[in-house]
């Protein structure tokens, strides 16, 4: 791996980020705020919320078995994805390389930040090539995007290929594992100590049911985690959102038995898919969803919304045509797509 500083952006790296008026006294004892310009009434949201996130990330690190240092917490994983772009990529100069086809803010966030894009397809049975990914790099390469499982294709990336290139790419790469919480394989956040050029995505919106409050974690080293730290916006995750998320960690056991019932249900709905005249092809999947190949996939799409059903049509994404991606619900959501699909004509 290059060094950081030679990853970095010139002026990221000499940024002096701005100084909250929360971080100047961190380490004292605080019982009047008049530093702010807050409001005094109103409380609790009259004040400011901790712009590091101090007790969520504790409570974070307790189930994620991470240390809080190698925590980020963004507005969404797409925060974090936008970061990487801001931090490492130079407008006009740098580029990153991705598999395709994967999840679709990778590029949008290239084309925001003006960073050129280069897509590598996946093989027939949406595996990557480490060769290939490789060869798309150049000396100007600062990042390599990864999604496993990866969205929409629903299966796991095979973990050797993704050492392989862990080990031979000189710069950043970013393994996003959204949806990991619903897969038995071994998972990358735990060996950011090994390779200190990875950033682990995550988040509370798939198994954890926080969709609603936007929080996505990044994982990495301290020093990546210092720069994503001096970059974001001061107080990027509101107080809300914080609590929800520290009362949602405290009972795993929910999500557990959430995990377990959509995987049950997985299982129902690919089988019964297969026996669909209308369906073609059910892809193996380590997600809370699965692409399917339909025999015309826009006409059925359109049918069921007309029925109230949305799933999502993905028939012009790359090595998709025809394919519809089919996210979990409960088991009367499930049941009433399937007899929707059976009366399709």
């Amino acid at each position: 791996m290059k060094t950081l500083q030679e990853l970095v952006r010139e002026n990221i790296w000499r940024l002096a980020p701005y100084s909250s008026a929360r971080n100047e006294y961190s380490g004292h004892e605080a019982r009047v705020f008049l530093d702010a310009n807050e409001n005094p009434y109103n409380k609790p949201f009259n004040r400011y919320p901790d712009p590091l996130q101090t007790e969520l990330k504790t409570e974070l690190s307790r189930v994620k078995q991470v240390p809080a240092e190698n925590i980020f917490l963004g507005n969404g994983s797409d925060e974090a994805i936008d970061l990487v772009y801001r931090i490492f990529c130079r407008p006009q100069f740098d580029n990153v390389v991705a598999i395709e086809p994967t999840y679709g803010m990778y590029k949008v966030c290239a084309d925001i930040n003006d960073v050129e894009y280069r897509p590598v397809l996946l093989d027939s049975s949406y595996q990557l090539n480490a060769e290939t990914m490789l060869a798309a790099c150049d000396d100007k390469t600062k990042v390599i995007w990864l999604c496993t499982p990866n969205n929409p294709t629903g299966n796991n990336l095979q973990q050797e290929k993704i050492t392989k290139i862990l080990e031979r790419f000189e710069g950043v790469v970013v393994i996003d594992e959204a949806y990991s919480d619903f897969s038995s394989a071994e998972v990358f956040r735990t060996k950011i100590a090994q390779y200190p050029n990875i950033i682990v995505l995550n988040t509370m919106s798939k198994a954890w049911g926080c969709a609603a409050i936007r929080l996505g974690m990044a994982f990495a080293s301290k020093e990546i985690i210092s720069l994503m730290n001096k970059v974001k916006y001061p107080y990027n995750i509101n107080l809300l959102s914080q609590e929800h998320a520290i009362d949602a960690l405290k009972h795993r056991e929910d999500v557990e038995k959430w995990v377990k019932l959509l995987l049950l249900e997985r299982g129902h709905l690919m089988n019964a898919f297969r026996e669909l005249p209308i369906c073609e092809q059910v892809y193996p999947s380590d997600a809370n969803f699965f692409l399917a190949r339909m025999t015309d996939a826009q006409r059925i799409y359109n049918d069921l919304i007309d029925k109230g059903i949305v799933v999502r049509n993905r028939t012009r994404v790359q090595l998709c045509h025809n394919c519809l991606r089919v996210t979990i619900g409960t088991k009367g959501e499930n049941t009433e797509l399937l007899s929707a699909l059976r009366q399709y004509r």
